[in-house]
């Protein structure tokens, strides 16, 4: 049956191929998982976005280094990100390449587009060129800098006959656009950093290169085509409309690769313009804007919100491969090998730098977190419960007699409260405040039980009916729980519902029912059969090493 609920559409930027995944990565796209899964969830349909960025000198180069095409370094490193992700159980709706034919043919046209408009001219360009980034640089931007690239190589100082993006005709309506969008890049010190650099004075940007030849080419009727192919920055950015097709000059529904439309979704272009576009802070710039000023050239919608991260570090230092502290695949196989990939999903979610400031991993934290949140928190309660329900009740949900008040806890009122500042904080992308919100009804469960002490009460026949009632409590708190928490942690929490006899989130993370009526109080019917299993999330010692990174 068709929803009646928005479109929801969530993009990670798309990775550069001339590496492979590393937490960076890997968070980014946890991130946007977690919101996806929580909206299909919630009934919304969802369209979930990543992928990789396969043009560009830096490709050319690293292929060249290793004797390959530069096709062949996309399509080996593009695998990797895409069997990361999966490893990770991420629910990505689109895998998008931007060396797939849809995705070409649809630039091309954007530029024909930009170049009948005038907004997109032939010119020249002289001055700082940052290599790493593929970014040109303002004599300003490389004083400020030192000269020094993103990656701390210095500029190269360029000159070359490209074609060119008029950003600087867009300034007075990209500073009032600002102003009516507070919202738009988040959080708010990120927003002030695009605000400082408008007090510079835009200044256009290319939309070509003629330095190397990796990219997509120019349109053949333009002048001078076979001399220039697109700058990978105005190509990526294009990644997250050409995914809908809504630049394709004779539509095919999906385009590229993308799952075909089960019956009752909205058609692809209706996804448009995204909820969140999910980033590090590091290409801030040219998605908060240079991609909305595109979008106004080509007439489009902008997107309601540019969210730009910080970094990781790891143990109080910047990550670096010649510091040995960088966290690579390897790590997180290890780390996923021992505790769980949900339990990894959990501390990167809940302890994350999605904030303004970055986020220390350290395997003390780690462990601290994992064992806090999960092997002494919703893991142990879900344990006690199942235990008591078939030590009591031999494996069968009691009856609470219709009392859902007891002990000063007003449970609907506390389910109801949860499902509410879950959704708020998810739908700013907040999404360690959803989860703890979510979290809460696990440790209302821990406080009831030790305020009611149902294990004492047990010992007196008489008293069984309330027994009943508060183990009916724990177990249907915990339902509750498990489906809001399993946007984080997809399989444990499949785990629990299944224990508690109830469906089990899908794949995508949806429910045959959304949010507001599985949450509501009383889902779970007396007489459901449970099953104990074994324990969710064994504790970690803190005094044991790190585990050992494993090849993936």
């Amino acid at each position: 049956m068709p929803t009646t609920q928005p479109p929801y559409y969530i993009t990670t930027p798309i990775y550069y191929v001339n590496d492979r995944p590393h937490v960076g990565s890997c968070y980014t796209t946890l991130l946007a998982d977690c919101a996806a899964r929580f909206m299909r969830a919630a009934g919304r349909p969802v369209f979930f976005l990543t992928g990789t960025d396969e043009h560009g000198q830096k490709v050319e180069k690293s292929a060249a280094s290793r004797g390959l095409t530069p096709k062949a370094l996309a399509d080996e490193n593009a695998a990797h990100f895409k069997t990361a992700f999966q490893f990770l159980h991420c629910s990505f709706d689109h895998f998008i390449r931007t060396t797939d034919a849809a995705h070409e043919a649809q630039v091309q046209e954007a530029l024909r587009r930009l170049i009948k408009s005038g907004d997109v001219y032939l010119g020249t360009f002289e001055g700082w060129y940052d290599e790493g980034q593929e970014e040109y640089v303002t004599e300003n931007q490389a004083r400020e800098k030192n000269f020094k690239a993103f990656n701390g190589q210095p500029l190269v100082k360029a000159k070359e006959h490209n074609y060119y993006f008029r950003l600087s005709a867009f300034q007075k309506r990209l500073e009032e656009f600002f102003e009516k969008n507070p919202g738009f890049v988040r959080p708010e010190a990120r927003r002030n950093e695009v605000l400082g650099r408008f007090k510079e004075g835009l200044q256009d940007v290319p939309v070509s290169r003629t330095s190397f030849t990796w990219g997509v080419p120019f349109p053949k009727e333009i002048e001078g085509a076979d001399r220039h192919v697109t700058y990978v920055w105005i190509d990526a950015l294009f990644n997250y409309i050409t995914a809908l097709d809504l630049l394709s000059v004779s539509p095919a529904p999906g385009g590229g690769d993308v799952a075909p439309r089960q019956r009752g979704q909205p058609p692809l272009a209706s996804f448009w313009p995204a909820q969140v576009h999910a980033i590090g802070k590091e290409i801030l710039w040219f998605h908060a804007v240079i991609w909305p000023a595109l979008l106004m050239a080509l007439n489009l919608p902008t997107p309601h919100c540019i969210y730009a991260h910080s970094f990781w570090i790891r143990d109080g230092k910047k990550m670096s491969k010649s510091l040995g502290n960088f966290i690579d695949l390897e790590t997180i196989h290890a780390y996923c090998n021992a505790f769980s990939v949900d339990a990894w999903r959990w501390f990167m979610l809940t302890q994350g730098p999605i904030e303004a400031t970055d986020a220390d991993f350290s395997h003390p934290k780690f462990v601290e977190a994992y064992n806090a949140d999960l092997a002494n928190g919703i893991g142990n309660a879900s344990s006690r419960v199942l235990n008591m329900i078939e030590k009591y009740f031999a494996g069968a949900v009691p009856d609470p007699q219709g009392n859902s008040n007891h002990a000063g806890h007003d449970w609907p009122a506390l389910a109801q409260s949860s499902l509410a500042s879950a959704t708020s904080a998810m739908e700013h992308f907040d999404l360690a405040g959803a989860l703890a919100a979510a979290m809460s009804l696990s440790k209302r469960v821990d406080a009831y039980i030790v305020a009611t002490e149902p294990y004492r009460m047990a010992k007196d026949q008489a008293k069984m009916p309330e027994v009943g009632l508060v183990l009916y409590h724990c177990a249907e708190a915990l339902r509750i729980a498990a489906t809001l928490l399993a946007c984080a942690m997809p399989a444990k929490m499949s785990d629990v519902l299944q224990r508690f006899g109830q469906e089990p989130p899908r794949p995508d993370g949806s429910f045959s029912r959304p949010l507001s009526e599985l949450c509501k109080w009383g889902g779970l019917k007396p007489g459901t059969r449970v099953v104990k299993g074994e324990g969710l999330f064994p504790r970690a010692d803190s005094d044991a090493p790190p585990p050992t990174p494993t090849p993936p």
